[in-house]
């Protein structure tokens, strides 16, 4: 764990030199989300220290004050510390709910009759309104409609415009505007509502570098997404954040491969997914999207309930490990604390627990075996057939960095998804792409001066690997990049350098 204490100054080539935190030693990152328990700038701080790579804002809780505050205090952590962190703001989404009951709540009856309709007058035991009408007509006889987070489910036996008349398979104690998914049909609602519009405005404004986009339903969805995203960033120099699809519905399970081709990342967003899905088949599909993630070389977020037992205990169960560890040796970017880590009692613990569990098993001498488990061959590419040479040459030779130049950081994203072994220092021009960064496997982004020839490329590569604590006198390692510079999409040079032990008494003095 870091405690190093940062100071400032300038280097002989007047670059701008920030005493770093040394690399984290793992290659897994840790997405922690912030809220009442950590929003502090404190313990922002702390839970930094404690391994936390990246942010999550979630917009589906808290006043945009509160947010701004959050992300002013992450981007101070970013200067205190010479590190680029991630921001990412997750829109809520648009949740169907229930209306209101007489009293606040109501029983269902296991085994007994309900029914949801569209007069908007308080619910009793055996009605209440739904105020979705794009539902009625739509649901058909057989299908299921879960509530409270799945601790209800009833059963359609007749629908109308109307009314929907349900039999209860599971019963129980139900309150105002509980949640109610729809797991057996594509809900005709729109991808965001005014609510996700305005956050998403406000998330653009402030700098988030990720947009997480909530209830996926189909490819559509995305491109609503971008459209929104392109005007909140018109006339600002940036290109704007990258956009996580979050698979929490079985309709975008079906259409997987086309969500992902269309979004920048993917989160497995297990919390409604084991809701509408059976609880079983959550644990399969998560490794089949992180395989698949792995493919088409997009980031993969595995989030919910990771190490749910810390919102109030300061150790993890057994299982919560092996949970956090599972997804580690599946080869996930990053894994993720929501609660534990925004509103329990042990944000700090949770992150530094996390921490451990990722360098445990990275520590395992099966690991990069494991963690290989999905066969990634390159596309038929000049850059991909480079990134692809990186790993074979880091299994072959001592290697201690894979030093690469991009732009847009689609070169690290093609070499992050062969898993080397070898951790990757990406050094870019832009500070967006070094954030965006944040979120990939394996890789160490720091935020520089652009090159302008081969000798500055290699200078610059060896002199930063030294400085961030990838190398020592006799070190060899690759570097990556594109002729000509600051071109994007143009990798078509590897070359592997030595540090001598002359450059690391100069860098040192």
């Amino acid at each position: 764990m870091e405690t190093q204490t940062p100071v400032s100054g300038r280097s002989a080539k007047g670059e701008r030199r920030t005493a770093k935190i040394d690399p984290r030693g793992r290659k897994v990152k840790i997405l922690a989300t912030v809220g009442p328990a950590s929003r502090s700038p404190d313990m922002l701080r702390r839970l930094f220290r404690a391994g936390a790579d990246a942010f999550r804002v979630n917009m589906s809780h808290g006043e945009h004050a509160d947010h701004a505050k959050a992300i002013k205090a992450i981007r101070a952590l970013e200067r205190e510390f010479g590190r680029p962190i991630a921001i990412l703001a997750d829109l809520q989404g648009p949740k169907l709910r229930v209306g209101e009951f007489v009293g606040g709540k109501a029983v269902i009856r296991h085994g007994g009759h309900f029914n949801f309709d569209r007069d908007p007058s308080p619910g009793d035991d055996s009605r209440v309104c739904l105020p979705h009408p794009e539902l009625f007509g739509l649901l058909e006889r057989g299908q299921r409609l879960v509530l409270n987070d799945g601790k209800i489910r009833l059963v359609v036996r007749e629908a109308d415009e109307n009314r929907i008349r349900c039999s209860a398979e599971v019963g129980g104690v139900i309150t105002d505007r509980k949640g109610v998914n729809v797991p057996d049909a594509e809900v005709p609602i729109p991808a965001l509502t005014d609510k996700d519009r305005k956050d998403l405005a406000f998330a653009v404004e402030h700098g988030a570098d990720w947009i997480a986009l909530s209830f996926v339903q189909r490819p559509e969805d995305l491109a609503e997404a971008r459209r929104l995203i392109a005007a909140a960033q018109a006339g600002k120099p940036a290109q704007g954040p990258a956009l996580c699809a979050k698979i929490e519905k079985p309709q975008a399970v079906k259409r997987l491969a086309e969500i992902i081709e269309l979004s920048d990342g993917i989160m497995v967003a297990r919390g409604d997914l084991g809701v509408e899905l059976e609880l079983y088949d959550v644990p399969p599909l998560q490794k089949r999207i992180v395989a698949a993630c792995r493919n088409a070389g997009k980031p993969v977020i595995v989030a919910t309930q990771m190490l749910e037992s810390m919102i109030e205990s300061p150790s993890p169960t057994r299982a919560e490990v092996s949970d956090v560890a599972n997804a580690v040796y599946d080869g996930a970017d990053a894994v993720m604390l929501s609660a534990e880590s925004a509103a329990g009692e042990w944000p700090e613990e949770s992150v530094a627990i996390m921490h451990s569990i990722a360098a445990q098993v990275e520590g395992d001498e099966e690991y990069t075996a494991r963690v290989r488990f999905s066969d990634t061959p390159p596309d038929a590419t000049t850059a991909d057939a480079l990134a692809h040479a990186c790993m074979t040459i880091a299994d072959t030779v001592p290697i201690s960095a894979i030093t690469i130049f991009t732009s847009s950081g689609s070169t690290a994203r093609r070499v992050a998804r062969e898993r080397p072994a070898t951790p990757m220092l990406v050094l870019t021009p832009s500070m967006q792409t070094a954030r965006r960064v944040g979120l990939l496997w394996g890789a160490h982004a720091v935020a520089t001066k652009d090159i302008g020839s081969f000798e500055e490329m290699i200078a610059k590569g060896k002199r930063m690997a030294l400085r961030h604590g990838f190398g020592v006198a006799g070190s060899k390692q690759i570097v990556l990049a594109g002729v000509p510079f600051g071109t994007p999409g143009s990798t078509n040079l590897l070359h592997i350098v030595t540090l001598r032990g002359d450059e690391i008494k100069k860098h040192n003095g």
